[in-house]
């Protein structure tokens, strides 16, 4: 069993894997450390990863990207009006949640951000399996911090639909955090002070700052700041603006009113910023951006931090409020650890390193460290993996409440509370106490809503509490009920239970003073105490945002019905492109090796049907069934095979007989090497006689 750690992020995901040597990063099909985190469609399958990427600019409307910043949204959020610039599929409501509506196997077909995830989820499993040539299962999934309890869940519910088993979702800055610290040997003991280091993750469409203190064995995030919508596709939009204008006057263009100029564009000035990272300028060549219209630019580095200069101004904040709500000031920072492509641009780099007044620190891959502490954390929980012990604990992003309907029989109870505030420790475990007579339900939501991304509601679940009754005097029944944010982040009440006051005997420990023996034999001395003890469980029905089981069900079904029909397209394609080999393959041997073996009426007969077979493959054969394509292999066979036979026959007769002639040199050898030394046995003999 392999155990995996996956970086899924909006533009690339990553993958790691555990091994007894290290951690690895997985290649894809192409040999690419990065799989583009696309999802395509088309009239015979779907394209994930990168033949999604290859074909996306000649089918921009069946292509969805960016598809971490849709899971678990609601189609009104306002936010999905940003997501839009840069997403070309329609996006509109499916079940609920907010999805994408494409032509598919020719029809037109909606599905969620929870199915377009699972689907690419699915590839990634693929990529690994036939990387490990082993099935893959246990995973660890790295999201955002600022995640809500229902983008967690709809995570959770797209790893289900794929057959992954999710062991966590970890934060990415945590992820990255976790590599950092479980390979070090110099971290400071428990009671030394701790190692503190801010880990600043600038992606493609986000941006994290944590402050982490590490100990030996151990690491605790203080505070996280963000900016969910700072990231390297902020930086292309001000490049793509600024191009736009300009081929506006100079070519007479509106890149805007052409998607697939737009697209082209999109990826022109990805380039041109990736360049300019390391050169003063950089030139800017897209040939047919709209029919017959090549256009060509030039931008410096210092023009580029001038468009972007909004940009730059707010690098600082998410580092600002990091420290803020750490209570920690920039001299407390020991080390400044950069992650993330957008890093790599040198104003933002200057910018950091001015506000903390230290060298910046590069011991991580950017593009590799969150995948990397991914599979470590997943190696930490898999049974099937031995790792050192590390813990590892993050914070709550939102403050947490319950709220309750009053009691009747308490008039002035309260009927809400913050059980989880922001910064709490995750994972976390509360345990609630309440009064009551007969069930009743409690509900948790996040209790500062503006806080929460886009319109996400507060609500994360309500939960009903069953079999409360009144004690056997009448009274109050005394619930407990267990509230926990586990390694995933989401919150449950994983279980209810009662207790009564019982008198139970309790030893008096007595103070002995130094020196004075103990005897024991002594009987003990003990009093009655009233205590507490747990009676019977309490069952806890709970509703959350998280798909139903028939419903993830149904989504598995059809995920496991588009996955067949991909594999069948893909082994399809390669029957004919073997087709297509054994064609040449036979037309080649019949010109060169098995020349002198084959007749004429032979040679006329197969060059006839390999003629035939070539012109059908092109003509009708162009897209037909994969038994089909074998078929006309088989029958090429039919007739190449004799041939062959006869050619590997004479091969064989040919090796037999250098064999032969090289046995007979040898004994011949081996003949002259025995009389010489029997020559020189009777030379020596004399000698010795004289």
């Amino acid at each position: 069993m392999s155990v995996v750690g996956i970086d899924l992020g909006a533009l690339n995901t990553v993958i790691a894997v555990a091994r007894n040597r290290g951690v690895d990063v997985i290649v894809n099909e192409v040999s690419n450390r990065k799989t583009p985190s696309v999802v395509g469609f088309g009239p015979k399958s779907r394209y994930l990863g990168e033949p999604a990427k290859t074909q996306e600019i000649s089918n921009l409307k069946n292509t969805v990207s960016c598809l971490k910043r849709i899971v678990g949204r609601y189609f009104n959020d306002p936010e999905l009006e940003i997501e839009k610039q840069f997403i070309t599929a329609e996006l509109l409501e499916v079940n609920g949640e907010v999805g994408a509506k494409v032509m598919y196997l020719g029809q037109e077909e909606k599905f969620s951000a929870t199915q377009l995830v699972a689907m690419l989820l699915t590839k990634i499993k693929a990529t690994a399996q036939a990387e490990l040539k082993a099935p893959v299962s246990d995973v660890v999934i790295s999201v955002p911090n600022w995640f809500t309890d229902k983008q967690r869940r709809a995570m959770i519910d797209a790893s289900d639909i794929a057959g992954l088993k999710l062991l966590r979702l970890i934060n990415d800055t945590t992820a990255a955090a976790l590599g950092y610290g479980i390979t070090k040997t110099d971290l400071p003991l428990p009671e030394e002070k701790p190692r503190r280091v801010a880990f600043v993750d600038i992606g493609y469409s986000n941006y994290t700052c944590s402050i982490v203190a590490f100990q030996k064995g151990e690491l605790k995030v203080l505070a996280t700041g963000d900016d969910r919508h700072f990231g390297g596709r902020s930086f292309d939009k001000v490049l793509i603006d600024h191009f736009a204008k300009e081929f506006a006057e100079k070519y007479k263009i509106d890149v805007y009113s052409n998607a697939k100029a737009y697209a082209r564009l999109s990826v022109g000035v990805e380039k041109i910023k990736k360049v300019l990272s390391a050169n003063a300028a950089a030139p800017l060549n897209i040939e047919n951006i709209m029919p017959d219209i090549d256009v060509t630019s030039m931008l410096k580095r210092e023009q580029f931090e001038e468009l972007a200069k909004d940009l730059l101004d707010r690098v600082t904040i998410p580092l600002q409020s990091a420290l803020d709500q750490s209570g920690l000031t920039v001299e407390d920072i020991d080390a400044i650890e950069l992650v993330g492509g957008s890093v790599r641009i040198p104003a933002i780099k200057e910018q950091i390193a001015a506000f903390f007044n230290k060298p910046l620190s590069f011991t991580l891959n950017q593009d590799e460290a969150i995948a990397r502490g991914c599979a470590f954390a997943c190696a930490i929980l898999s049974p099937a993996f031995r790792v050192r012990d590390f813990s590892v604990h993050d914070v709550v992003p939102y403050p947490i409440e319950f709220t309750w309907e009053q009691s009747a029989d308490i008039p002035d109870e309260d009927t809400s509370l913050t059980v989880f505030t922001k910064g709490n420790a995750v994972p976390s475990t509360k345990i609630l106490t309440f009064y009551r007579k007969e069930p009743f339900d409690l509900e948790a939501k996040y209790s500062e809503p503006a806080t929460l991304p886009g319109a996400i509601p507060p609500f994360i679940g309500k939960f009903s509490v069953k079999g409360v009754k009144p004690d056997s005097k009448g009274d109050f029944m005394v619930c407990k009920l267990k509230a926990r944010i586990n390694l995933f982040g989401v919150l449950n009440v994983e279980s209810g239970y009662y207790v009564e006051e019982e008198e139970v005997e309790e030893e008096i420990k007595e103070e002995v003073p130094e020196g004075m023996e103990i005897d024991e034999n002594a009987p003990k001395k003990t009093r009655k105490v009233k205590k507490a003890v747990k009676k019977g469980e309490l069952p806890v029905v709970g509703g959350t945002s998280a798909l139903d089981t028939k419903m993830k069900q149904i989504y598995a079904e059809r995920e496991n019905e588009m996955f067949a029909e991909d594999k069948l397209v893909q082994d399809t394609a390669e029957k004919k492109n073997a087709l297509e080999s054994y064609i040449y393959e036979i037309r080649n041997k019949l010109e060169n090796q098995w020349e002198g073996l084959v007749n004429e009426s032979e040679k006329n007969r197969l060059t006839e049907l390999l003629l035939k077979t070539e012109d059908w493959l092109y003509d009708e054969g162009d897209d037909t069934s994969k038994g089909v394509y074998q078929n006309k292999i088989d029958e090429l066979k039919s007739i190449a095979a004799p041939i062959a036979q006869r050619y590997f026959d004479r091969e064989e007769e040919k090796r037999q007989a250098q064999l032969s002639k090289k046995s007979g040199g040898d004994q011949e050898r081996r003949a002259a090497e025995a009389a010489a030394k029997l020559r020189q046995e009777a030379q020596d003999a004399e000698m010795k006689d004289l």
